[in-house]
């Protein structure tokens, strides 16, 4: 059995499942699990996707369907089928650095953190962008250490306690940000974790985001809101703005690029 699992959601997502596979399937950290779900899609996703991974026999590859609409329903769909220690969360849209899924086991071998969170960097991941990028990260992160500072595309959990968190379900959080609200439940079992050399390259196909996500005032204010204070901010505040401008978890399929 390996120590590890990826899991990745998708929806329609032809125009970019093979690099973000084709990384996947070139990690050094070869003893994983790799856990695909088809959220419904209606482009041939699927198809692609088995053929990617009939390509490398190698790694184990789990395919899912989930019907019902929804990243969160994927989420919760793929971490059901999760039975190794650890799990990563990846998006279909995005490039890991073959060193990705052996940085995080190091990690979590030598910390006694519950997430280890991957910074987003641009393509040009050594240029001045990214190193200030990095030095950014890594300061934010020291200073509000009981905040998120990345995205769903880069975050891995100890399976255990991520389940003791509740894990990803509508029936907690139905709307967008899940990638947010889930370590504000995972921050109550322990801490999370970054390094400079652990990293990602989302794709920045989304260049606008103001209509899947937070304000600018939101965003603000859950930096400032104190950790005993963030149930409030989100199942209260958040909660409510998120529903009257119907921003729940199917909002993300509605994609403005294509």
């Amino acid at each position: 059995m390996p120590r590890w699992s990826v899991v990745l959601p998708y929806y329609n997502e032809t125009g970019y499942l093979r690099p973000t596979l084709e990384s996947l399937f070139a990690q050094e950290l070869r003893a994983f699990r790799l856990i695909l779900v088809d959220n419904a899609s209606t482009d041939g996703s699927g198809d692609l996707a088995r053929q990617i991974a009939g390509e490398h026999a190698d790694i184990e590859t789990l395919h899912l369907h989930e019907s019902r609409p929804g990243k969160v329903n994927a989420l919760q769909r793929g971490l059901a089928a999760v039975a190794t220690d650890f799990v990563a969360f990846c998006d279909a849209d995005t490039f890991y650095p073959h060193h990705y899924l052996r940085r995080c086991d190091e990690l979590f071998a030598s910390t006694d953190a519950v997430a280890v969170m991957a910074m987003d960097l641009p393509a040009d991941h050594e240029g001045p962008a990214a190193r200030r990028k990095r030095a950014k990260v890594m300061a934010v992160s020291r200073i509000l250490s009981r905040q998120t500072h990345t995205g769903g595309f880069g975050q891995s959990f100890r399976t255990e306690v991520l389940r003791k968190a509740g894990g990803f379900t509508a029936d907690i959080w139905p709307f967008v940000l899940e990638d947010h609200e889930i370590m504000q439940r995972v921050f109550k079992h322990g801490r999370s974790i970054y390094a400079p050399d652990l990293w990602c390259v989302p794709s920045n196909r989304r260049k606008d985001r103001t209509g899947v996500g937070w304000t600018t005032a939101e965003q603000l204010l859950y930096h400032l809101t104190p950790f005993v204070l963030k149930d409030w901010f989100f199942y209260h505040f958040l909660a409510r703005r998120f529903a009257a401008r119907a921003l729940d978890n199917t909002k993300l399929r509605q994609k403005s690029w294509v």
